[in-house]
């Protein structure tokens, strides 16, 4: 029994703080939450400590390993920030009521922690749908914009549909193989001419996590939402919805070695790079911008399950690290920067290296490492990703990759150029101590972990290969 609860801490822990968030949110009272940051950061120590653990709970529905793990760190590492960052809404501070965010905050991200070990199909449901209505709920939750509404409404229409789809597939996957459960599903034969229906199947209930990532042609709500939502409640939706989807990507495709769905996935992921980084080119608001830019980015994400391997799954953990941190560091600079809870423009970013320096230098890495220019963690990852799939059948997918990189660096390096070539337009920026080391910490990461990246790599790609049978 304890060795249970062991196995289950990170979960347990974030468990008593939506208890707690709860009961606040029945008071009739102001009640603060400022315990909430300094309780999120003993989380990652509880995190920390349970990496190495492994094992099986509910009845081998749950599975406990160094990947899940992993992300639940990840998972932990991205909602401390983002509680930190919404401290600054001006909406959430004059609220009467404010648990309320942070407990939608905090089950959205439960549900994560479930996605990260759950492998059974209709257990990995119930988690998706955990972490989905929290959202449509946090979207619109403290913002006076009704442009917030408009993208929960459409976020939550989208993700209705591919839900539906998603439910669809699996009842195909339970008609050909009779079992949701993936540690059995991994020794079936997933061959296109043998399991047709299984592959059209298993394609559909992939809709559900490939729209969580903004993969063209699942990616309509992203802009939208980035620009229609408040800036703090748009980093938890840039940043947390990846990871769960990512891991649970990773589980399905490390036991498919179906040509043609890797095909379908590698078209997709072209589409995606592609359609992002040119329409990112034309816009101005800086949140729609990375709304695009996040279109791209599930693109590279892709091609690391369209190869695969053990080197490319891998990767692709890798290079989710990586985007949770780069864009949590550009994020905190936009929420600081539109303090007064508006949206942020290019043209705002003029003259920021006089008005706040760590914030244009943290800017300008976040920027650097998105753009994917050497020594960032944001090129590291996409090295990893383009050597692990060269030599496999989809070479022209690394070139269009390539390409694609190129192009993001006009627009990514547009935000640099306003921020340090412009002279300033308004007054200097106020910051504090607590704002800058939290962001100059998320740009050492980025610069750190770019130079350094084999520790982490290598235990990754470690992880990974546990997963095959």
């Amino acid at each position: 029994m304890i060795k249970n609860m062991y196995l289950f801490l990170p979960e347990i822990y974030l468990i008593f703080l939506v208890i707690v968030l709860f009961f606040q949110t029945l008071s009739k009272k102001n009640l603060s939450t400022q315990w909430l940051s300094y309780a999120l950061f003993i989380g990652l120590g509880v995190c920390f400590y349970s990496l190495p653990a492994k094992g099986l709970l509910f009845f081998n529905t749950y599975k406990i390993d160094r990947l899940s793990q992993f992300f639940k760190l990840l998972t932990y590492l991205g909602l401390t920030i983002c509680v930190l960052n919404a401290k600054k809404n001006p909406q959430l501070t004059a609220s009467v009521k404010k648990s309320d965010y942070y407990l939608f905050m905090c089950l959205s991200s439960l549900g994560i922690l479930f996605l990260s070990s759950s492998i059974e199909i209709f257990t990995i449901y119930i988690a998706l749908e955990l972490t989905s209505y929290s959202l449509y709920i946090l979207v619109p939750l403290r913002s006076n914009s009704p442009k917030a509404v408009e993208a929960a409404i459409k976020y939550m229409l989208y993700g209705a549909v591919a839900t539906a789809l998603g439910l669809y597939g699996v009842s195909y996957i339970l008609a050909v193989h009779h079992t949701t459960f993936l540690t059995t599903l991994a020794t079936q034969n997933w061959n296109f001419t043998a399991s047709t229906l299984s592959i059209i199947g298993l394609g559909l209930f992939l809709l559900s996590f490939l729209y969580k990532l903004s993969l063209f042609p699942f990616h309509f709500w992203s802009p939208d939402l980035y620009e229609g939502t408040s800036n703090e409640t748009a980093t938890f939706a840039a940043v947390m919805p990846k990871i769960g989807a990512v891991i649970v990507l990773i589980r399905l495709v490390s036991f498919v070695p179906c040509v043609e769905l890797k095909t379908i996935l590698a078209i997709f992921a072209a589409c995606s790079m592609t359609y992002g980084n040119i329409l990112a080119l034309v816009q101005k608001d800086v949140k729609r911008l990375l709304g695009y830019s996040t279109i791209s980015h599930a693109g590279y994400m892709v091609m690391g399950l369209v190869v695969g391997t053990t080197q490319g799954l891998g990767s692709v953990a890798f290079y989710v690290f990586a985007y949770v941190l780069m864009n949590l560091a550009i994020f905190w600079v936009i929420t600081h920067l539109g303090q007064d809870g508006n949206n942020v423009s290019i043209e705002d970013l003029q003259g920021l290296y006089q008005r706040a320096p760590i914030f244009a230098f943290v800017l300008a890495v976040a920027a650097f490492g998105l753009a994917g220019i050497p020594p960032t963690i944001g090129f590291t990852g996409k090295f990893f990703l383009l050597t692990s799939l060269w030599g496999h059948g989809f070479n022209w997918l690394v070139i269009i990759a390539a390409l694609n990189t190129g192009i993001a660096i006009f627009y990514y390096l547009n935000l640099v150029r306003f921020a340090y070539t412009k002279e300033p337009t308004e007054q200097e920026l106020a910051t504090d101590f607590n704002s800058n080391l939290v962001a100059f910490s998320l740009s050492v990461g980025i610069l750190v972990i770019g130079l350094l990246p084999q520790n982490i790599v290598q235990f990754l790609i470690n992880s990974v290969s546990q997963l095959k049978p």
